[in-house]
């Protein structure tokens, strides 16, 4: 699937941009508790997500009352 065929937004998440939406997608997460699931270093090592998403996911994680695991 090439990024341009992936939503600019998917579920609740944050935008974040169409590659870490492309990864989290291909890894079957599209809400923000379902990025809870996953630590800061699983959501890095998935090609598309960098510490730019991942900052913006923990912020809106945060807001919530969540956290990454571990």
């Amino acid at each position: 699937m090439s990024t341009r065929d992936v939503p600019a937004q998917i579920g609740d998440l944050p935008p974040i941009g169409r590659p870490a939406n492309s990864a989290l997608l291909a890894a079957g997460v599209t809400t923000l508790a379902q990025v809870a699931a996953h630590s800061r270093r699983d959501l890095l090592a998935m090609h598309g997500v960098g510490p730019k998403a991942v900052s913006i996911l923990a912020d809106a994680l945060a807001e919530r009352g969540l956290a990454f695991a571990g």
